[in-house]
Order: C-alpha cells, then sequence, then structure tokens
C-alpha cells in the first residue's frame, strides 16, 4: 500500500511558488478557551518550523486582560531561536506593544488597521482615525528601528454592523500601511464572507492603486466555505502570500459571526494539486494538527488530518 498523493496538474498562469503565514500560535491561539502554557505553545511552534514553515506568528504583546491567551509572549520569544531563518512576527497594537516587543528580542512585528468604524471601536478602543495613525505610527517607528513590519488590515471583505465595506477604502488603507514601511499587507476576511468574484475585485481595486502584488496577502476565515475558493481567486491575480492555520484554528473574538481560519493542511492539498511549491511537508502540519487537537482539547475544523494521516501505510504514521 502506498501513501494517496493529489494528482498534480498544473494550471496557467499561476504562480510556481507561494509562501505561508502560519497564525494558529497567535490568531489561533488568541480565539481559544482553553489558554495552552508557555512550554506548549514553544513545543507548537518547534512543530511548525519542522515542518517548513518559515513564517509563524509567535504571539502578541496585547492586553492581557483583553487576550489572556498571549500572556507571557515576552517568554514564548526567549524560547525560539531568533536568528534563525524562520521569521516569527509579534502583533504590537500601539508604541508600547511595540517597546516591550523589542525589549523581547522581536525582530518581526506586526500592526494591525480596520477599514471600519464600528470594528474600530469594538477591537481597537477608538474611532477609526485616531486607531488607523495609532497603528501607522507604530509601524513607522518599528520600520525606522529596523525591524521586519508586516501590515493587517480587518474588515476587508465586510462587517457585521456595517456591511459592505467599498474596495477603494481598502485600496487606500493598503496603501498607507506599505508608505509607513510594512513589507507586506495582508488583507483579512475577518467574518469570512467573501466570495471569489469579490476578492477579485478587492484585488484588482488595490492594483490599480498601486498597491504592488507581490505585497498583498490574503487571510481568509472558512465561515461559509468560501476560504480555498478564495485563495485560488487570488492566485489566479498573482498573489504569492497566504495566511493559515494549523488546523483550521482561530476566528476572530472581537467579531461573534468570524469561525476558523483556513486550516493550512487543507491549503497545502490544494497546492500540491495544482504542483505550487511551498517547502512545507503535509503530513507534519497534520501530525501537528491531531497534537494541537488533543492539547485545545477538542475536535479542530478541519477533515485533513484524518485523511492524510490515514492515507499512509500504518509503519509510517
Amino acid at each position: 500500500m502506498t501513501a494517496v498523493l493529489p494528482q498534480r496538474v498544473p494550471q496557467p498562469d499561476l504562480p510556481s511558488r507561494v509562501s505561508i503565514c502560519e497564525v494558529s500560535a497567535r490568531d489561533g491561539l488568541q480565539a481559544e478557551s482553553r489558554t495552552l502554557p508557555v512550554p506548549v505553545r514553544l513545543e507548537l511552534i518547534r512543530r511548525l518550523a519542522e515542518a517548513g514553515l518559515t513564517c509563524i506568528e509567535a504571539g502578541s504583546f496585547v492586553s492581557t486582560r483583553a487576550v489572556p491567551q498571549m500572556a507571557d509572549t515576552r517568554s514564548v520569544l526567549a524560547g525560539l531561536d531568533l536568528g534563525a531563518e524562520a521569521a516569527y512576527p509579534v502583533l504590537v497594537p500601539n508604541q508600547r506593544g511595540l517597546k516591550d516587543a523589542v525589549a523581547a528580542g522581536a525582530v518581526d512585528v506586526s500592526v494591525f488597521i480596520s477599514v471600519t468604524e464600528s470594528f474600530s471601536q469594538a477591537n481597537l478602543g477608538g474611532c477609526l482615525s485616531e486607531t488607523t495613525e495609532r497603528g501607522l505610527e507604530t509601524a513607522r517607528t518599528a520600520a525606522a528601528a529596523g525591524l521586519r513590519v508586516r501590515g493587517y488590515l480587518s474588515m476587508v471583505f465586510g462587517d457585521p454592523w456595517e456591511g459592505a465595506v467599498e474596495p477603494e477604502r481598502v485600496a487606500a488603507a493598503a496603501r498607507d500601511l506599505l508608505d509607513a514601511g510594512c513589507t507586506s499587507v495582508s488583507l483579512g476576511d475577518t467574518i469570512g464572507t467573501a466570495t471569489p468574484g469579490h476578492v477579485s475585485l478587492v484585488l484588482e481595486t488595490s492594483i490599480r492603486a498601486g498597491v504592488p502584488i507581490e505585497a498583498i496577502a490574503l487571510h481568509t476565515h472558512n465561515t461559509f466555505g468560501q476560504a480555498l475558493a478564495n485563495v485560488y481567486a487570488a492566485l489566479q491575480l498573482g498573489v504569492r502570500q497566504f495566511d493559515s492555520s494549523a488546523g483550521g484554528v482561530g476566528g476572530c473574538p472581537f467579531a461573534g459571526s468570524a469561525t476558523g481560519n483556513l486550516a493550512t493542511e487543507d491549503l497545502l492539498w490544494m497546492l500540491d494539486g495544482l504542483g505550487i511549491s511551498t517547502g512545507v511537508d503535509i503530513d507534519a502540519v497534520a501530525a501537528t494538527s491531531r497534537w494541537l487537537s488533543e492539547q485545545l482539547g477538542r475536535e479542530l475544523s478541519s477533515a485533513t488530518p484524518a485523511a492524510v494521516l490515514g492515507r499512509q501505510p500504518a509503519a509510517r504514521r
């Protein structure tokens, strides 16, 4: 018996290689009711790095009252080799968070802003103009200090309070983040309402506004089962960076309608079938997802681990 693999059928005009930013250890765990101790968080990151992932969110320097799951990120960073080839970005909401991250030895940080007023007030604690300037100033300070800076945009494809979001607003915010020193901008489908045509419209609008396709990442949630279809739409327009989470763990604790992230192993299976290289071992990610499920004490949303691990001969498991 041999392991079953997807039949590789490359499609014309799709990228030959993409990069994945693994978000389970930060964006994933922050949505969980169970807080994992630092040694378990470090073990998760270690397993993901051994699977071949080279961008792994390590935690955040936000209020532990608001996000207790991310407490003691300083100790997580202390347990990582920050000089290694892998990047371990930490989320920083403001100058104080950035100062704490730098003191902890971070060399990669992420900033985030919303494109809607309602989510800005619900999640970021201030009006849109105030929180946007706070995020941009934090990015500028981090870039000036020589840190690598990633930008996140929330509510790109719809807001649970305000409804539709104009693509032009997204494009302008993405441009602002790049001008502030971000090397890439992750467009977040925060509540998972995007569909492939919508993704194409937002990307095309951003490109026309001068946002380089090379600087765009896509962060999808699978609320309505559209995550992989949305990734494919982005691939068709040349996007080469995607966020995903082992086991599909995560969501958005500040937007109740959002369910899990796109599962990394689901993404890998599709990309492999398209002949797109990632450098990531799907079997190792699937095993990590099964292990993470045990640590969290619940089943995760992805069905792929059982399928991937079950396709192997018993001697190789």
